[in-house]
């Protein structure tokens, strides 16, 4: 058996998770480079997990020659086109995570690379891996609900995640970021593509800034919650989600979103305390010069007939929603209800529990730990990615347009120029 040796780039939330995932697979994959500019963010991989592993800081330093088989592409959204393509001409085959790019042109440049170099491109569309949503594209294609006409999806992150994200993070900001409707939609925009089967014809889409603006900061407010005299009564307060919230989820050791805040395992209420002083996630959700939406509706039209809505709100509790209407039934997934419910027209109505099909390991629906599991077949013996890498960029392309379309007042585009 063949052992991939592996290198990481970007060690945040997502590629230390990475780490840890491959660090349990040890006669398939070794962890053999690691960098970030941030040194901390690779001494905490160091401190979850017992990898040797050759760091930097410096990724001119780390791009001077080729650190083992596979590259994984966890940093800033900005940096994943330019990272792939030096990664693709130094022989490696890549892992790379999403959002790729909002540009048409730099979609190009990376297939091109892709073409003139031979190498591999797997796109961590997660999602797609996660039992539930598997189960709704083998009951769709099992013909239970007849032929497939719309599909209405929405993606409804808990408030104080959006608040994390999108808005005191770095995401907040385009300079850094791509438009949420890629951010944070990637996965939803991956599988109404994938259930859809076809590619999309047009896009129309409308969505705005209304909520975290200075304007709507409470009167007297602060400009860090640790200073603010709505510490204890603010949605937002930086308090109530990281300190009050880890106290009541048991004072886990080193989980998300309390990792984000501090990044020195293992996590302690003064290490919070210090982190909402001094970092990102203790300012003001309404101070934070935020360029990002804070909520989209997609509308797309598929070459094959289906049409599609998307809704991306912030809500008070998180969990996708997606509905099937078919031309003899309808499936309806919610993970708020943790089920999906098939209803044949004229036939007997199913209630399946997500819970049954997960079988654990990581989060997006198990996703997360089945994608790693399929990796090596994928990079050992050529098995097809659940999402190719053209499908991928097609999912890329719809949300494009619809940041085109939103732009222009909702006006229709053509997602193929």
């Amino acid at each position: 058996m063949k052992r991939y040796d592996v290198a990481i780039i970007g060690c945040g939330g997502r590629g230390c998770g990475f780490a840890c995932m491959l660090g349990e697979k040890t006669e398939q994959f070794r962890v053999v480079a690691l960098c970030d500019t941030n040194p901390e963010q690779m001494e905490k991989i160091h401190k979850l997990i017992d990898i040797d592993t050759t760091d930097f800081v410096d990724p001119e330093e780390f791009f001077k020659e080729k650190r083992g088989d596979l590259l994984i592409i966890a940093t800033g959204d900005r940096d994943h086109v330019p990272m792939g393509i030096r990664g693709l001409e130094l022989g490696y085959d890549l892992f790379m995570e999403k959002p790729i790019s909002d540009s048409r042109e730099e979609l190009k440049a990376l297939l091109d690379a892709k073409e003139r170099t031979g190498g591999q491109i797997i796109v961590c569309h997660e999602l797609r891996y996660g039992a539930g949503y598997r189960k709704c594209h083998e009951l769709i294609q099992s013909g239970i609900i007849g032929k497939l006409n719309v599909i209405d999806a929405s993606e409804r992150p808990y408030y104080w995640h959006w608040a994390q994200a999108y808005v005191r993070h770095g995401f907040a900001t385009l300079d850094e970021s791509h438009p949420a409707i890629l951010a944070k939609c990637s996965h939803d925009l991956d599988l109404i593509q994938y259930y859809a089967g076809s590619e999309c014809d047009t896009v129309s889409s409308l969505g705005d800034l209304r909520f975290f603006k200075p304007e709507n900061a409470p009167e007297g407010s602060a400009e860090r919650c640790v200073d603010c005299k709505y510490i204890d009564t603010c949605p937002y307060s930086a308090k109530r989600i990281y300190v009050d919230m880890w106290h009541e989820n048991n004072e886990p050791e080193f989980q998300w979103p309390y990792a984000k805040v501090s990044i020195d395992p293992p996590i302690t209420e003064e290490k919070l305390y210090e982190g909402i002083k001094t970092g990102p996630y203790g300012k003001c959700a309404f101070k934070c010069n935020v360029e990002q939406v804070d909520h989209q509706v997609v509308q797309m039209n598929f070459k094959n007939g289906v049409k599609a809505s998307l809704k991306m709100v912030y809500s008070y509790h998180d969990g996708r929603r997606y509905v099937f209407y078919g031309t003899l039934g309808e499936i309806i997934m919610d993970e708020r209800t943790d089920d999906i419910t098939v209803m044949p027209y004229g036939g007997k109505t199913e209630v399946i529990k997500l819970d049954t099909l997960i079988e654990g390991g990581h989060g997006h629906g198990g996703g997360d730990s089945i994608i790693m599991n399929e990796l090596y077949g994928m990079l050992s013996e050529g098995s097809k990615s659940t999402t190719d890498i053209s499908e991928s960029v097609e999912a890329h392309l719809i949300g494009i347009s619809a940041e085109e379309s939103r732009k222009n007042g909702g006006a229709v585009v053509k997602v193929h120029q």
